[in-house]
């Protein structure tokens, strides 16, 4: 799987398990929703920097959003 892919998926799947909207990550982020939206539709190559602003917002180890999850296609 493409690792845009997975990160947009792993990224998804943490925003929706934490009860965020793209709109509420974006701002714990200070980032635009519309750029999260592409991240997780695989889209946007975010920098190592945005994935670590990313994780933080979100509670979790960067690494996170690279590994592939069970169940991910």
């Amino acid at each position: 799987m493409d690792v845009r892919r997975r990160v947009g998926l792993n990224l998804k799947k943490y925003r929706e398990a934490a009860g965020l909207s793209q709109e509420e990550l974006a701002f714990k982020c200070e980032l635009h929703r519309t750029y999260i939206s592409g991240v997780e539709r695989g889209i946007r190559n975010p920098t190592v920097l945005v994935l670590q602003k990313i994780a933080d917002a979100l509670g979790i180890e960067a690494a996170r959003l690279l590994v592939e999850l069970s169940g991910s296609k």
